[in-house]
């Protein structure tokens, strides 16, 4: 089973991959891509700052949040490939479970509720809503 990881370093995160490891979800036989998503600098910050530093920002984001994952997967027997972007989290994850043929999205949620996500938004409620991949959301 090819599965993705939806992760953002948060304590989200964290009990996601508990729950997968207490639950026995990890298996040698899966392949397992983390991926997690930046939103875009605004443009004046990336004016300012050039291409260089900006892409260096990113970089070191993306590696922030991959380092912690990779090393509880390692302890796992698991190992993953790593994937960041930056745009729309919501609709990266459901575009590259749908592109590269994930069979399984597994993510945190932040159980805000209904109410919560009409206010500020939810990563979760972006994928469901435009993901064809089956979710698996661990809150």
């Amino acid at each position: 089973m090819k599965i993705l990881l939806a992760v953002d370093g948060s304590p989200y995160t964290k009990k996601m991959l508990a729950y997968l490891a207490a639950n026995e979800l990890f298996s040698p036989k899966n392949e397992y891509t983390a991926f997690t998503a930046q939103m875009v600098l605004p443009s004046q910050a990336r004016a300012a700052l050039g291409k260089e530093l900006v892409a260096k920002y990113y970089e070191d984001e993306g590696q922030g949040i991959m380092g912690p994952v990779h090393k509880f997967l390692e302890r796992q027997g698991i190992k993953a490939k790593g994937i960041w972007k930056t745009g729309n989290a919501g609709e990266l994850i459901a575009k590259l479970a749908e592109t590269e043929k994930f069979d399984l999205v597994v993510m945190g949620s932040h159980g805000r509720g209904a109410l919560g996500n009409l206010v500020v938004g939810s990563v979760t409620t972006k994928v469901l809503a435009s993901c064809k991949v089956p979710v698996l959301i661990v809150r």
